[in-house]
């Protein structure tokens, strides 16, 4: 019997239909895979336009996790106990910095020990505008002791640069992702810091990196030509946080209906906004998902204005590595289509 089975297995094995025994590999190449995404380091980010760069990146070694999801607003942001457990186990963690996420100050001192923490505020190459103040933008309060760069309007608006940028919370706009260029900037601080903490798989980083350089370059030349109709044509906003994309684009935002989204405007503002609203003629009002709509209709009642949606923060959209071109195409798209109707 012992001799007749071996002839009769290779039989067998000859009459087998051919997929049957690559499926006999198939528990082997899911344990590598899960072995793959095992060695991939935790990695957590504060929102969604961070995490989108840092998911681009990532491709093929893992995915990073996200604290602020949803509709959520970092301005406004309560941290759940599931982001602290996160937050704990993090090898690397990306951040804005204080000015815009707050909350994460001291958590980040407290759970982030043991992680590299990489506040992207300080990458090198950024370009970063002081707030605007006086006049149809109203004078920036952060809580803190010190002045924020008062005196500065629109147009005596100056860029500093990295390190050599104040680094006080209050001295410079925060949403700096509006602006292709500084994403660039933010991409490759991403691009070190998680070489250096993942060394293994620092050939992907880095070609991936190279991929996104190469299509932030392209986004970029896309929404000059979306917006190039519309420029110039004046428009308020619900909070000023679109200066980066402004300044970058030559678009003319005229003023904000509040500096900080979380402190609601009395009515003395929304009567300032609404008398420049009328002395600007034909425009756009533009509200936010996150914030009370109503304050825009109540700015624009009885004049000519339209009124729209920007999404800055991409409360609107789904996490993941092209949300940042979505949501840099959807502010074109959306200005161009409201100011084109003016």
């Amino acid at each position: 019997m012992k001799r007749a089975l071996g002839p009769a297995l290779k039989i067998l094995a000859l009459r087998m239909p051919a997929f049957t025994i690559p499926a006999l590999a198939i528990p082997a190449l899911l344990f590598a895979g899960t072995m793959r995404a095992a060695d991939a380091p935790v990695v957590v980010t504060s929102i969604k336009p961070i995490h989108s760069l840092v998911s681009a990146i990532m491709q093929g070694v893992g995915e990073p996790e996200l604290i602020v999801d949803g509709a959520a607003s970092p301005h406004t942001y309560n941290l759940k106990p599931s982001n602290a457990r996160a937050l704990q186990e993090a090898k690397v963690i990306f951040w804005v910095g204080p000015g815009l996420e707050a909350f994460l100050e001291k958590p980040l001192q407290a759970l982030g020990r043991n992680a590299s923490i990489a506040e992207l505020d300080n990458a090198p190459g950024l370009v970063k505008l002081p707030f605007r103040e006086g006049g149809a933008f109203e004078p920036h309060d952060d809580g803190d002791e010190h002045d924020s760069a008062s005196g500065h309007e629109r147009d005596k608006a100056e860029a500093t640069h990295g390190a050599e940028a104040d680094h006080d919370h209050g001295a410079f706009d925060t949403h700096l992702w509006l602006d292709p260029m500084n994403a660039k900037a933010m991409a490759t601080m991403i691009t070190t810091t998680l070489v250096a903490a993942d060394p293994a798989n620092a050939l992907t980083y880095q070609g991936n990196a190279k991929a996104l350089d190469d299509r932030l370059d392209a986004l970029d030349t896309e929404i000059k030509g979306i917006v190039a109709p519309v420029k110039g044509k004046p428009f308020i906003v619900f909070h000023d946080a679109y200066q980066y994309f402004e300044h970058r684009y030559g678009i003319r935002v005229a003023g904000s209906i509040t500096v900080s989204p979380e402190t609601i405007p009395g009515a003395e503002r929304v009567s300032e906004i609404h008398r420049k609203v009328g002395e600007l003629g034909a425009t756009c009002v533009f509200a936010e998902p996150q914030f009370e709509p109503r304050l825009v209709n109540v700015v624009i009642e009885g004049t000519r204005a339209k009124s729209g949606v920007l999404d800055p923060e991409a409360a609107t959209l789904k996490a993941g590595s092209d949300l940042y071109f979505t949501l840099m195409r959807g502010i074109a798209d959306s200005m161009k289509d409201c100011l084109s109707s003016a």
